[in-house]
């Protein structure tokens, strides 16, 4: 069965972010999918060396947990990331593990290339199209397929619970989710 993998960036558990993702999670099984969800809350991701060692090794050097996830990255059809917005910006810890991923990709058999997904962005107020566009590079330079959906992947809320409130950006998500579902099953 086809698979799609998330990374929820939350340092919260069960914060807006994870409740987000899981909303999505739920659209792609509904659709004849697998999903499995994997939090880097905990985790201590390091930024890329610049060692140029994955072009050897076909892995990262780093030994942080992160060929771990790549691992269930080469073996999913979907990728989809979910970040919570601090200052404008995705999570620090997240974009360290992308540029990771994507090097590693790149410098051996481009197992990003085709695979389908996309950002979603979380945040009380603002900031959420420049995290999405943010975000975005990572999924266009590695060859990968982005879906749309009714509007920007994007969620509002602050406490634990209130992006559920956003139905706008609950029913956008939903459609992202079934959206890449579908699009998996043409591919596929």
């Amino acid at each position: 069965m086809a698979k799609v993998l998330l990374i929820c960036a939350s340092p919260r558990k069960n914060g807006n972010t994870s409740q987000v993702l899981s909303e999505c999670a739920a659209v792609i099984e509904e659709n004849g999918l697998e999903t499995e969800t994997l939090y880097l809350k905990g985790e201590k991701i390091e930024s890329c060396r610049a060692c140029g060692r994955c072009a050897r090794i076909h892995k990262c050097k780093i030994d942080d947990g992160l060929n771990e996830i790549i691992d269930k990255i080469r073996d999913s059809e979907g990728f989809i990331v979910g970040s919570p917005v601090y200052f404008g910006t995705a999570r620090g810890d997240l974009m360290a593990a992308l540029q990771r991923i994507g090097y590693v990709s790149m410098n051996s058999n481009h197992f990003l290339s085709w695979k389908v997904g996309g950002p979603i962005a979380v945040a009380r107020r603002g900031g959420q199209t420049s995290t999405i566009q943010e975000l975005l590079m990572f999924y266009l330079i590695n060859d990968m397929i982005v879906p749309g959906s009714t509007y920007w992947n994007m969620v509002f809320g602050l406490e634990k619970g209130e992006a559920l409130e956003d139905e706008e950006g609950i029913r956008t998500i939903k459609r992202f989710g079934e959206n890449v579902a579908n699009l998996i099953k043409k591919i596929n």
